[in-house]
């Protein structure tokens, strides 16, 4: 199978700082090909997360388990888990094999196959919206744990492209990332990033 030339390359996700990794998946075009309906929209908002190092990362002091393995996993892999068993999250995993940092996907703003991703979510609000939190996302791109451990890379089912948008420094917002109150000081990291401007952002 021939994969587009726009993908992102594993070059891209093994590097080694995820919170770059983090604000450079902003204006990138996450797309699924499930059953042949192709969905895809532009990442808006996004939130680092760093290995054994951070007290909001599942693998915090080295925790390995069923769950967390995908996470120490090369860089491209999809992590994919269910959160308080209602949502799926998906998450980029990025680095090398071992150290278990990835970025959540927290928003992206609809752009193919939305007339799919409204059926999928029972759409009856704006657009802009419909897609603007990590389980919304989710539903409306049909991730699920089936999807745990693609390689964005090569797979057919989920992948991340290049796009022609050209993000600064001051097209980005900087904040706390949300619903980490538990992890004490690392609650306060400045690791969520946003579009400014956009509608499609789970919270301002």
């Amino acid at each position: 199978m021939t994969y587009s030339a726009k993908r992102l390359s594993i070059s891209f996700y093994k590097r080694d700082d995820v919170v770059q990794i983090a604000k450079e998946l902003l204006g990138k075009k996450i797309c699924t090909r499930i059953d042949g309906v192709l969905t895809a929209g532009i990442i808006t908002e996004t939130e680092a997360y760093c290995g054994e190092n951070d007290k909001a990362c599942h693998a915090y002091a080295g925790r390995f388990t069923k769950r967390t393995s995908t996470m120490y996993k090369k860089g491209g892999t999809a992590y994919v888990y269910l959160c308080y068993g209602i949502h799926h999250l998906f998450n980029v995993v990025t680095n090398i094999d071992g150290k278990a940092d990835a970025v959540l996907i927290r928003a992206i703003e609809p752009l193919e196959g939305i007339n799919y991703m409204t059926e999928r979510r029972k759409q009856k609000g704006p657009i802009t919206k419909m897609t603007a939190g990590p389980g919304k996302l989710t539903n409306a791109l049909g991730i699920g744990r089936f999807m745990n451990e693609e390689d964005l890379v090569s797979s057919s089912k989920i992948w991340i492209e290049k796009t022609d948008l050209l993000l600064t420094e001051k097209d980005i917002i900087i904040d706390k990332r949300i619903g980490i109150d538990y992890a004490e000081e690392d609650a306060e990291r400045m690791w969520r990033f946003y579009i400014k401007g956009n509608k499609s952002v789970s919270k301002y």
